[in-house]
């Protein structure tokens, strides 16, 4: 719907409720009742990985800990558990900084690894496509329904966690909240801030998962079949 149009889909509306259209002074409600606030409040930092853990085996993902200097062991085990020939990961400064860049050296001879380049939209997708295994970080994660929060960029495409056939997530210490509460006020934060806020934002609850009519479950048909969370502390 274009500017034009939507404007007038409003004054269409505005006139049938017989009334002049509210165009600035609107603020958001405070509500009486916050009852989202109170769930998981007041959980320390370890409460909140238990929970994620717990919620993990629910949602028939895989959770590991480590710490940074375990977590390149940690991630050649899960990617030999996955058969992994071919990864593909964003290209994110915490690949640097957690040593995953060391890790797709060592292992390029056996692995292919395709760092995502915004100049080569169309190598970036077919790759994705054929990838076995795709990694990210998380950048909020979401103790209560163990959910891993992207945001993503001209570096960071979607497809990386979409298309391929299993998924990584990495998820530091420090970006797990409660739940989806707190990942929202952290966005609304960034805007009232005027900070630049990602385009797409992705929450991804472990492997893909649907259901037809008779409540049969399908693994995979959304996104990836196997998925993997790695805490890192």
């Amino acid at each position: 719907m274009t500017i034009q149009n939507r404007d007038q889909f409003l004054n269409r509306i505005a006139a049938s409720l017989g009334r002049p259209r509210h165009t600035d002074g609107v603020e958001r409600p405070k509500w009486s009742v916050n009852p989202q606030l109170e769930v998981l409040k007041g959980q320390t930092q370890e409460n909140l990985i238990d929970v994620l853990e717990k919620q993990c085996k629910i949602i028939h993902t895989v959770f590991k800990r480590t710490d940074k200097n375990g977590l390149e062991q940690v991630l050649k085990e899960t990617i030999k558990a996955y058969n992994g020939k071919s990864i593909i990961v964003p290209n994110d400064p915490r690949n640097e900084q957690y040593g995953l860049l060391n890790l797709f050296h060592e292992i390029e001879q056996r692995i292919e690894t395709h760092i995502w380049d915004y100049t080569k939209q169309k190598e970036n997708q077919i790759f994705a496509e054929r990838a076995d295994i795709g990694i990210t970080f998380s950048d909020i994660t979401l103790a209560e329904s163990a959910t891993v929060t992207l945001f993503h960029h001209k570096d960071h495409g979607r497809t990386i966690s979409l298309l391929p056939h299993s998924y990584i997530a990495i998820i530091p210490r420090e970006t797990i909240v409660p739940r989806m509460t707190q990942a929202t006020q952290q966005i609304h934060e960034a805007i009232a801030k005027g900070e630049d806020v990602a385009s797409c934002v992705s929450f991804i609850s472990g492997p893909s998962n649907s259901a037809d009519i008779e409540m049969n479950l399908i693994v995979g048909v959304h996104g990836p079949v196997h998925a993997t969370y790695i805490v890192v502390d």
